[in-house]
């Protein structure tokens, strides 16, 4: 097959201990008022008076919204725009979690561009450039500051909704390692567990042809020789570390690798895309109102069992990447240690086993196959193709915590 890359990435990249203290000189670069979005927990701390004190010394005037909710809800957007608009801000710094990073995403999209958010969901709606956004994730987990996607919740549709354009993509990410030192170990796990599931279902995604339009025609292009240069990487940073950094919050090496491996893995699928977990997950968030990174580790053991039959290399490749060792050679044996590394890890950083743990009905299965199906730039990036019976028979297997049910269908 014909070799095919493409990468989409912020314009630049600032990783390592420390790193956060150059937003003023990133930030001077780019204009002289920034609306800064972040949540009532963060905006208390001293790393964002700091951030703040940066700004000021390099003659840049900033303005905090604190008051970012989980999932990005409409009323946020517009109770931000409410406040922003007189501040005439020329730049946005998300600060915190992926929802602050979102906030700032869409922040940036309506500052300039104005409308309706509705106006822009799905791919390709963004008109043009947006206020230039920088990313400083305060969790390693959802990649955000790397990727083109921002996902908010929306009262009029029953599953969360994303806004997809390259324009989204922030012109400056700053990843400090320290800034996740004060994570909880839960809250590390669930993000950490997600990044994990970023990394595999963009080594695992459908590799298409690598026609000239690809890239105009698909905001996820699907796996090519660039991202899964950056998921393998990803996947082995996260697989080493996950565990120590749950246990051992403080551990310098376990935190910078794990960063390191959100990172990439939001480069990987920032490009490649995710697939089947993520969109079952959106059902399954809607009925239990679980974390995102809960519901696509759940699903991720069951997801690479379907998804095996047509990417038996690809999982051989994330056993030897996990440093799994077996006596088989074959590819079906590689593959089977794959998904049990995967699921030992989540289940080591205690990430329940089965939908049915999660609370949701077994009545509900097949709405939530039917749903799923509705995550078109999910289910055309998954490897094998879908269809809801498909979706309805990973769906029953994850409730009954029974992977082997997939082996035949």
């Amino acid at each position: 097959m014909t070799s095919f890359g493409l990468l989409r990435a912020p314009r630049e990249i600032l990783f390592g201990v420390g790193q956060r203290r150059a937003v003023g000189g990133a930030a001077a670069k780019l204009g002289k008022r920034a609306l800064i979005c972040t949540d009532k927990r963060l905006s208390g701390l001293p790393e964002l008076a700091d951030l703040i004190a940066d700004l000021t010394s390099a003659g840049v005037e900033s303005m905090v919204f604190d008051d970012t909710q989980p999932d990005v809800p409409r009323e946020c957007i517009d109770l931000c725009l409410e406040k922003a608009k007189p501040f005439r801000p020329e730049l946005v710094i998300g600060f915190g979690g992926g929802s602050c990073l979102d906030l700032a995403k869409v922040s940036g999209l309506l500052l300039t561009h104005g409308g309706d958010v509705s106006n822009y969901y799905g791919e390709f709606k963004v008109p043009g450039p947006v206020l230039p956004l920088i990313a400083i994730p305060t969790t390693s987990g959802t990649g955000s500051e790397a990727t083109p996607v921002a996902v908010i919740s929306d009262a009029e549709r029953v599953l969360k909704v994303g806004i997809s354009s390259p324009y989204l993509i922030a012109h400056t990410a700053i990843c400090d390692p320290e800034l996740t030192y004060a994570c909880p170990p839960a809250l590390t796990a669930i993000v950490g567990a997600d990044a994990l599931t970023h990394a595999i279902e963009a080594f695992t995604a459908l590799r298409r042809p690598p026609q000239s339009d690809l890239a105009d025609t698909h905001v996820f292009v699907g796996k090519n020789e660039l991202s899964d240069q950056l998921a393998l990487r990803a996947i082995s940073c996260i697989a080493l570390n996950l565990e120590t950094a749950v246990r051992d919050g403080q551990n310098a090496e376990a935190r910078s690798q794990l960063m390191l491996g959100s990172l990439l893995a939001g480069m990987a699928f920032g490009t490649a895309g995710t697939a089947a977990a993520h969109a079952i997950q959106y059902p399954v968030g809607a009925l239990t109102h679980t974390p995102h990174g809960v519901g696509v580790a759940v699903l991720m053991p069951y997801v690479m069992e379907y998804n095996r039959k047509v990417c038996g290399h690809e999982l051989a490749a994330i056993a030897e990447t996990f440093g799994v060792s077996t006596a088989e050679t074959c590819s079906s044996a590689k593959a089977d240690a794959a998904i049990e590394a995967v699921a030992s890890l989540f289940a080591k950083i205690g990430i329940p086993a089965t939908l049915a743990e999660l609370g949701i009905p077994e009545t509900e299965m097949r709405w939530t196959a039917e749903q799923a199906m509705s995550a078109a730039r999910l289910i055309k990036n998954n490897p094998r193709p879908l269809d809801v019976e498909a979706l309805f028979q990973i769906v029953t297997a994850a409730f009954a915590g029974d992977r082997s049910a997939l082996r035949n269908c």
